[in-house]
């Protein structure tokens, strides 16, 4: 391992004060004059509107980085419409209103001079609860997505300030999106039917980018830039959840002071925002300010030298300081399931007993809301690998345990089946076509990889074992607890995979069956399991690719519980499972923070 003098041509930066964590804060800001929800939200942080929406009709109003203020109202008000540009340069699209003859959708476009409203070129297909390039301008401005008989649409128009031209549509069709950026460089994010899709326009074509993490629609953003954005809100369940785009990939910053949907959004990029109005169980007039400490801000991994304290410094996780809290309850409570995806805010859960061994639902780091279309496979103690819009579920109970079968978000579709038929044994791996599976009933030690079409054997465990849990993926990974072992009992063996062989590596603290956990080779979570003398367990404990340190418990002791399955060890959750001996339907969300460390050199 290198000393820090030996790491070349990398500068360390001196400040007098440790800066704060990328995160952010939200903080209230003098609400609307009015409550309201679905209307049109754009600009910048002293420049925002809030155009046409419901209760029909309504007054809008203006931001100017202190008070709302009303001002003209739209031609013609409606709501679920769409806007983009500022307080002075500002353009709506369409909409629905009350009482209009068919269906209620408007083909009508207005422009905002800072003084009046003027009536300009119909968009070529009328539609509403569409989304603008909220960073448009009335003169350049891209309007995609949207619902019109008979359905959500993929349709995209560009306005040049004299004419609407039809340009390449999304690739995936949607309503009640958010809108980002330019006619030359948007972003298209989330919608409806419920989806973390991210599309960018680079000014002829969308491209498929990064997911966010929890799928969404009616959700309020920033008006920001391609490379930078904050999306906040939305549904379902009313969510508090707000995350950040960088212009590669999506993180979960603080929540909203108030979870809502259909809100509306303004700002110039993912440091500054203003959330306001939306819908609760009734419309809202709350406005808030998303900001960042005035100090230089700080991800994990960044190092730097304090002239105050003299010390060379880092930000990192803090593992020990990680907390289980409640979270939302599942819908029916069962045990001895499967999971796939690892990230807190977009798990899903699949099969278990009592019960037809079939059901599916997501969780969206609040709430779980059934997905509708159950597993087709009969039985539990499955396993699961992949995302929750591109999952694999395989090896069940106590029917089709060789059977696997591909999930997209909202159907199921079988696929190529396990050579060795089991169940309960240890899934994970990734994404979906990189899938694992190891061990399982009737006790063995195979494994077996998948390429997004068959299943190959590889390498065996040293020791048969089911019920445990397992991490990492097809180059590195881990297996851990369960049945079996030598000898044969709650085994606290813990294996790791190079991608060749497996290998006998430092055991857990404490031997259990039962569990559930999960992560990647270098970091993982394992937390309840039994039976174990006095009984089941709430013990965590956290992996770090080399060995096992205990954490802080669960609030009550479980085992055959639903978990994350892949992931990293800051955001997991423990769901329904057996407590005391009883079927539950709660849920423990595990997060932990991280914490500004002095760094030790020699």
């Amino acid at each position: 391992m290198a000393k820090l003098k030996e790491i070349r041509g990398t500068s360390v930066q001196s400040v007098a004060v440790d800066p704060a964590e990328y995160a952010g804060v939200w903080v209230s800001t003098p609400s609307l004059n009015a409550a309201c929800r679905e209307g049109g939200g754009s600009g910048g942080p002293t420049t925002a509107i809030n155009v046409g929406g419901y209760p029909y009709p309504m007054t809008n109003e203006h931001w100017n980085g202190t008070t709302w203020a009303t001002f003209t109202n739209l031609g013609t008000q409606r709501g679920k419409n769409a806007s983009a540009g500022s307080y002075t340069n500002a353009i709506v699209g369409n909409g629905s209103t009350p009482g209009t003859p068919g269906i209620g959708i408007l083909n009508l476009v207005e422009t905002w001079n800072g003084s009046s409203w003027t009536e300009i070129t119909e968009i070529n297909s009328i539609r509403d609860s569409n989304a603008m390039s909220a960073n448009g301008t009335s003169t350049a401005v891209l309007y995609f997505g949207g619902n019109y008989s008979p359905g959500v649409q993929a349709l995209n128009e560009k306005w040049n300030g004299s004419s609407w031209s039809e340009e390449n549509d999304l690739n995936t069709a949607r309503s009640y999106l958010t809108g980002i950026g330019t006619s030359t460089a948007a972003l298209a994010v989330g919608g409806s039917p419920d989806t973390a899709k991210n599309e960018k326009w680079n000014g002829s074509t969308w491209s498929e980018e990064a997911d966010m993490n929890t799928a969404g629609d009616y959700m309020g953003g920033s008006s920001g830039t391609q490379t930078s954005a904050l999306v906040f809100g939305g549904d379902p369940g009313n969510t508090t959840k707000t995350e950040s785009w960088d212009g590669t990939s999506w993180t979960e910053v603080n929540n909203l002071g108030t979870g809502r949907d259909s809100l509306k959004g303004a700002g110039s990029n993912n440091t500054s925002a203003l959330a306001y109005g939306g819908y609760t169980s009734t419309d809202v007039a709350n406005s808030e300010e998303f900001s960042f400490p005035s100090a230089p801000v700080v991800q994990e991994g960044d190092m730097w030298f304090n002239t105050t304290t003299v010390s060379l410094k880092g930000f990192a996780a803090s593992y020990p300081s990680g907390t289980w809290s409640s979270g939302g309850a599942m819908n029916t409570g069962r045990e001895g399931g499967g999971n796939f995806f690892g990230q807190q805010s977009a798990g899903v859960a699949f099969g278990g007993t009592p019960g037809p061994g079939q059901y599916v639902e997501h969780y969206n780091g609040t709430s779980w809301t059934e997905a509708g279309n159950d597993l087709p496979a009969s039985g539990g103690q499955g396993g699961g690998s992949g995302s929750q819009t591109a999952g694999l579920a395989f090896g069940f109970m106590p029917s089709d345990n060789d059977g696997a079968f591909k999930y997209n978000g909202t159907t199921w579709t079988a696929t190529g089946n396990l050579n060795t038929g089991r169940n309960t044994g240890m899934g994970f791996g990734g994404t979906q076509n990189t899938s694992m599976y190891a061990g399982g009933y009737p006790d063995t030690a195979a494994v077996e990889t998948f390429n997004g079409s068959t299943w190959s054997e590889v390498s065996d465990l040293n020791d048969s074992r089911r019920q445990g849990s397992g991490g990492g993926g097809q180059a590195a990974g881990w297996v851990a607890g369960g049945y079996g072992g030598s000898p044969s009992t709650n085994s606290n063996q813990t294996e790791t995979w190079d991608g060749a062989a497996w290998t006998e590596a430092n055991e857990m603290n404490t031997g259990r069956a039962y569990l559930t956990g999960g992560g990647e080779a270098t970091e993982g979570l394992i937390f309840g399991g039994g039976p174990i003398s006095p009984g089941t367990t709430a013990k965590t404990e956290y992996w770090n690719g080399t060995s096992w340190t205990e954490m802080n418990d669960m609030a009550a002791p479980s085992e055959t519980s639903f978990g994350t399955n892949l992931g990293t060890a800051k955001a997991s959750y423990r769901a329904s499972g057996r407590i005391s001996g009883t079927i539950s339907t709660t849920t423990e969300e595990w997060n932990t923070s991280g914490t500004v460390q002095t760094i030790t050199t020699s």
